[in-house]
């Protein structure tokens, strides 16, 4: 039988809200395959990560835009209008939180995102009100699936990793946090995570 959970600790991109870099530049780029290209090779999730890992917009856009130069308003966009790739959020997500809320299990996060971005985003997600705290990796500088942040985390939180489920789209950070001693789930839709709180007695149907 598995440990009881005393705490939940969600991711927030792709779990909480949508995330999609796609949306952003659907609305500057309207050719199809110039727009996969330039998400394949410029503004790409894989260089996005290096702002999540710590390092500031103040670095890594002059960079990008010294080797992308035709691209440089593009990349100016993806500074200015971040937040034009939150289409809003992740359906049924929070009504779970508030749900958890109302039963009074303590809620947390850990989210790769970056400290520039994670400023101007924060007041626009009343949502994460309700978590008692959040490890933003940005701030941190360190980013899952890195098994330190999720020990900072556990620190900060106050839980045992074995009493804290924590829920992630990505495979990575979860299999991470599972080595680390974390109770786990993929998140992939809300309605099979309202499944397993409702099978670990978390919330009421």
């Amino acid at each position: 039988m598995a440990q009881t959970v005393e705490a939940v600790v969600f991711d927030i991109g792709r779990v909480i809200v949508q995330w999609d870099l796609r949306h952003l530049f659907s609305r500057l780029i309207h050719d199809p395959q110039e727009l996969d290209w330039f998400l394949a090779n410029v503004v790409t999730e894989e260089w996005h990560f290096e702002h999540d890992r710590g390092r500031p917009l103040a670095e890594i856009i002059p960079e990008r835009k010294a080797l992308f130069p035709r691209h440089a308003h593009l990349i100016d966009a993806y500074a200015e209008n971040f937040l034009d790739s939150i289409p809003g959020p992740v359906p049924g997500t929070a009504d779970l939180i508030e749900r958890l809320a109302q039963a009074r299990i303590p809620l947390f996060a850990i989210t790769n995102f970056g400290a520039d971005f994670w400023k101007m985003f924060r007041p626009t997600a009343s949502v994460l009100d309700r978590l008692d705290d959040i490890v933003v990796s940005g701030v941190e500088r360190l980013a899952k699936p890195d098994p330190a942040i999720f020990r900072l985390a556990a620190a900060r939180f106050g839980h045992a990793p074995e009493a804290m489920l924590f829920v992630d789209d990505n495979l990575a950070n979860v299999i991470s946090a599972e080595r680390d001693g974390w109770q786990v789930h993929h998140f992939r839709e809300a309605s099979l995570l309202e499944q397993d709180l409702l099978e670990r007695g978390l919330i009421q149907p």
